[in-house]
């Protein structure tokens, strides 16, 4: 088969879902067996990490990253002898990691995709070894329904893992409190919420098609003694920035923790 998946879960459902747009050559599985549900829905394949290790030509590891060095081990004549091409999403894990552990030098993709890559608004970005480009038009060109694929120095990935791949969950603690917010001042809930998170959309789309600069735009917003301003004012009252900035940092310092 051209992908298979060794390991599911959140995001490994969120590739699959924008990589079957592409193609249905797919197997996945997991240890829970949780999987099998996704697969009848997207109708592709369910099998076990042999099946996939022997049959598949390009290999996504989606498993949490204490458990890649164990899976790979165990697969390790397979992957000596048929040297498919790697796609790893584990955090903190590097591509000369991923070798080691596979007991061989065979073409590797490191990427550090999101959530919304299952809606097709992912970020990914990824980097990989000399062994891994005649693969890259192909897959790139697989990927595509998944949304961002951006190249990046590997140095670089564990700082992309905390701003974009983690993103997505700062960003719903945001619109929760937004929402949050809406009610307290009278608005029913769903309304509230679809209110938040169509003004997230639309902000985000405002900037990636104006270039503005951040400050620039919220300064649109802003009129003098107004009631935006006054808002901006409790933000930063309460140290939003620098809390928006922490969280980033501290996620960034745990990924290299988790690479280690």
């Amino acid at each position: 088969m051209k992908y298979g998946m060794l390991g599911c879960g959140q995001m490994g459902g969120a590739i699959a879902r924008g990589l079957c747009k592409a193609t249905k050559d797919i197997c996945v599985t997991d240890r829970s067996g949780k999987a099998a549900k996704l697969a009848k829905e997207l109708g592709i394949k369910y099998g076990k990490p042999l099946e996939i290790a022997k049959n598949c030509d390009r290999i996504f590891l989606g498993v949490k990253p204490n458990a890649v060095a164990a899976l790979l081990e165990s697969l390790q004549p397979v992957l000596q002898d048929r040297k498919p091409l790697l796609i790893s999403m584990a955090a903190g894990v590097e591509t000369a990691a991923i070798e080691r552990m596979a007991g061989t030098t065979l073409p590797v993709i490191r990427i550090m995709p999101n959530t919304p890559t299952a809606v097709g608004k992912g970020v990914i970005q990824y980097c990989h070894n000399e062994m891994a480009k005649p693969f890259l038009a192909d897959w790139l060109q697989d990927m595509a329904f998944c949304g961002l694929l951006d190249p990046l120095e590997e140095k670089r990935i564990d700082a992309a893992s905390a701003l974009s791949g983690s993103g997505p969950a700062y960003l719903y603690v945001m619109l929760e409190a937004m929402a949050d917010g809406g009610v307290a001042c009278g608005l029913p809930r769903q309304k509230a919420l679809e209110y938040a998170a169509m003004t997230m959309a639309g902000a985000a789309e405002m900037y990636l098609q104006t270039g503005q600069h951040p400050g620039a735009l919220k300064d649109a917003v802003c009129s003098p003694g107004g009631s935006t301003i006054e808002g901006i004012h409790k933000l930063e009252e309460a140290g939003f920035r620098g809390a928006v900035m922490d969280c980033i940092i501290a996620a960034y310092r745990k990924n290299k923790e988790l690479g280690k």
